[in-house]
């Protein structure tokens, strides 16, 4: 029998990238989006193509009355869930003395509050079916950085790796794993021009993650073969919180003098 998933934000991205990694694995897709429908009925098309189902659930996830019912709809389609991946979220910034209400609450309900209610929907329909399942969060790598005019988006990724945690040893007993993956810079098609383009040549690695990247390792995370793996929350960001003070960009010949005896 074939395994079902559910992604949030599936139509473009991270998420259309995970969709499309998932059905060439096996399963068949529900793709939630909210303004992007087009593209998400071009993702389904992409799955049917290759021989798997799929169908498409508009829903703001920062809206339970919405998760629920795109919940009961996916029931009606599918029967069954065995993975859940939580992907849908914004990418906004604003100096700490700029940011509004607005724009805290359209992070906290979008990243957290629809990671948050979604898992619940998730763990209540697995539960319910007796069924063993995967819940994978998306987090990031500023959950553990600080990068300026991210005070409120650093936090909200951060409170999603925490309650990955308390997720999974709750669910743990179910048979339903709860991990979380956190990537760093991922080219989803910035424009020319954008600032990001600048963090580039920091990177120890020396270039963005792609889209593909991202959806390989959540591939790998469900499998059998992850098995043991609970509660766990995974970097993916090419080493790109690794520089503290980035001593590589001294002028210092730090072979002939960091590593010489000390002359007293």
């Amino acid at each position: 029998m074939s395994k079902v998933a559910l992604i949030t934000g599936g139509s473009k991205g991270i998420g259309r990238a995970i969709v499309l990694e998932l059905a060439a694995s096996g399963y068949d897709i529900g793709i939630n989006y909210y303004s992007h429908g087009e593209l998400a009925e071009e993702v389904k098309q992409a799955v049917i193509q290759m021989g798997r189902r799929a169908e498409t659930y508009r829903a703001d996830v920062g809206t339970v009355s919405e998760i629920e019912d795109m919940f009961s709809r996916f029931t009606d389609d599918f029967g069954t869930l065995d993975l859940m991946v939580n992907n849908a979220g914004v990418s906004m910034f604003a100096p700490l003395t700029e940011a509004t209400e607005q724009l805290w609450d359209t992070i906290n309900n979008i990243d957290w509050k629809g990671t948050y209610f979604c898992t619940q929907a998730a763990a209540r329909l697995m539960i319910a079916q007796k069924h063993c399942g995967v819940i994978i969060n998306l987090a990031s790598n500023q959950k553990d950085s600080c990068w300026p005019t991210a005070s409120i988006y650093g936090p909200v990724k951060a409170a999603i790796a925490k309650f990955t945690k308390h997720a999974a040893i709750e669910l743990a007993r179910y048979g339903i794993r709860v991990l979380a993956i956190a990537p760093g810079y991922t080219d989803v098609g910035w424009p020319l021009g954008n600032p990001v383009h600048e963090a580039k040549d920091k990177i120890p690695c020396k270039r963005f993650a792609t889209p593909q990247e991202i959806a390989r390792v959540v591939r790998h995370l469900v499998s059998d073969d992850f098995s043991y793996m609970v509660g766990s929350c995974l970097l993916i960001d090419g080493g790109a919180i690794l520089p503290v003070v980035t001593e590589t960009d001294l002028d210092t010949n730090w072979s002939s003098t960091a590593l010489s005896p000390e002359k007293k």
